[in-house]
């Protein structure tokens, strides 16, 4: 998957659940400037970030990977 789908992904989880991008960047424990790089799709994720990101938002990594995935 290309970082902009990356970005798109998890912006839309992040969003649906209620976070801002600064609360869900602390609970991630990266900068904001790291996940709003990744959301942007300047960069993409490591698998780490993918597995806490899921975590975080109560959804599962193959959540994240299909999300409108048509």
């Amino acid at each position: 998957m290309e970082a902009e789908e990356w970005g798109r992904r998890i912006r839309a989880f992040r969003k649906l659940k209620g976070y801002t991008q600064a609360e869900l960047a602390n609970s991630l424990g990266v900068s904001l400037s790291i996940l709003g790089e990744i959301e942007r799709g300047n960069r993409i994720p490591s698998e780490k970030i993918v597995q806490s990101v899921s975590e975080t938002l109560g959804i599962s990594v193959d959540e994240l990977i299909k999300f409108n995935n048509n």
